[in-house]
């Protein structure tokens, strides 16, 4: 009898606890559930998954099968297909993630068959890290301290891409290749990002190798290329942030403590997320009255300047740009852009979470909303509001030589750029007179 793997957020062959699993017995058929929540995501992202899946597709020999359906429906459909009694797939621990494994679960459960689970898209996976009365951690330092000391497994190894067999009827029904080119008509990006699980190994050894050491002093500097642009590809699951720690633990250099240290960002969030699964939409704490965001016409037409980078402020408008030309912008940049969004512009932090989740390809729940909810103050170990970045003080220290600016902002120092659209001395006083409100009215 076969067994099946179902494909999620972990679309690689290296590492890939379930997949081994699915495998352990003999070959084994594999499916991917195409489903109408995708139908949602950008087109820059859709093209992106179609060419990540096709990749995978090529590695087992065809045999991924990509089907249009619900997840329930898709994965019965393969198991039935397959004769497989046991299915196999990582956990996910979001609210959608776990709601969608519910429902796989219960329609297996049904038709005599079973699912089962192992492995998670995180070294650690959420929940795992608590403190010693059982409670999880709220601030970041001291869950990194214990994090680091559970620790994680080593990699499970490569699934053999000859054991894998093709489901008979094949329920593929989705034309990976014409998604990619309507996606890519429909939401441009500059260049495609890295979609093959092999390159993207080779450009972590080589950043691992050699980068690496100097990413202490330059990772803030989104003039040079001092970062592991792994993001993508950790939100895509080319690779695993288990068989990440394992190159980098192998590194005796504080770079590659430093970089571990930036990773454990990410379990945090998720830790946090799975435990706070409100925060997708909700503010854990309360920085700004409801009725003092700012709103109506003149609003608007200051978050369209911030989208499109017209804001006059060097940093804030390369960055947004870049973010529209790449599907990516530099973590550095990333915090400037939603502090002044949420500080300068008065605006609630889910405008900006919602843009960058169409605009980003390396969009991940938890890593964008509690990132935006720590810029506003709002989140669990959050930069505190009185914290308003600077965008010309950061531009100085970050970009030095302006050599990022004038990379997405060309006619910088001509007539044709834009005045800033704001006074930032006045909006910090205005944003940090906002929040006073706000504890005295939580004070009474």
């Amino acid at each position: 009898m076969t067994r099946l793997w179902w494909a999620r957020r972990d679309l690689r062959l290296d590492d890939n606890p379930a997949l081994l699993s699915a495998q352990e017995d003999g070959p084994a058929a594999a499916i991917f559930a195409w489903t109408p929540a995708l139908h949602f995501w950008s087109g820059r992202r859709r093209a992106h998954l179609a060419r990540v899946l096709w990749s995978l597709r090529e590695g087992t020999g065809g045999a991924l099968a990509v089907r249009r359906a619900s997840a329930a429906d898709a994965v019965l459909g393969a198991a039935r297909a397959a004769d497989a009694s046991v299915v196999w797939a990582a956990q996910e621990y979001t609210p959608s993630g776990v709601r969608e494994q519910h429902e796989v679960a219960a329609a297996l459960e049904a038709d005599g068959r079973e699912l089962q689970m192992i492995g998670s898209p995180y070294a650690v996976a959420p929940g795992r890290v608590r403190k010693g009365d059982g409670t999880p951690y709220r601030v970041f330092t001291p869950f990194r301290g214990a994090w680091r000391e559970h620790g994680w497994r080593s990699p499970a190894g490569p699934a053999d891409p000859e054991s894998f067999v093709h489901l008979d009827p094949d329920p593929s029904d989705v034309d990976l290749d014409q998604i990619a080119a309507h996606g890519d008509a429909e939401d441009p990006l500059e260049s495609p990002h890295e979609f093959r699980e092999a390159r993207v190994r080779e450009s972590l050894e080589e950043f691992v190798d050699g980068d690496i050491s100097a990413y202490v002093d330059e990772r803030d500097r989104p003039d040079l290329d001092s970062t592991s642009h792994l993001s993508s590809a950790l939100a895509f699951g080319l690779v695993h942030p288990r068989t990440v720690l394992a190159l980098t633990g192998a590194v005796d250099h504080s770079a590659a403590r430093t970089f571990e240290s930036e990773l454990s960002w990410r379990e945090f969030h998720a830790d946090t997320l799975w435990h706070e699964p409100q925060a997708l939409r909700e503010s854990l704490s309360t920085v700004v009255r409801d009725e003092d965001w700012a709103t109506g016409p003149g609003a608007d037409a200051a978050f369209v300047a911030w989208r499109e980078g017209r804001t006059g402020f060097p940093l804030v408008d390369a960055g947004m740009r870049q973010l529209a030309s790449t599907g990516w912008m530099h973590n550095r940049v990333r915090m400037v852009v939603a502090s002044f969004l949420v500080k300068d512009l008065h605006l609630p932090w889910q405008r900006g979470a919602d843009h960058f989740r169409r605009a980003l390809l390396d969009y991940d729940h938890s890593q964008n909303q509690l990132n935006w909810q720590w810029v506003a103050g709002t989140g669990r170990d959050a930069s505190p509001y009185f914290r308003v970045f600077n965008p010309d003080t950061q531009l100085s220290k970050f970009d030095p030589h302006r050599r990022y600016v004038q990379r997405w902002v060309p006619e910088l120092d001509t007539p044709e750029y834009p005045a800033p659209i704001v006074d930032h001395k006045a909006e910090r006083e205005t944003a940090l007179a906002l929040n006073r409100r706000a504890k005295g009215r939580e004070g009474r």
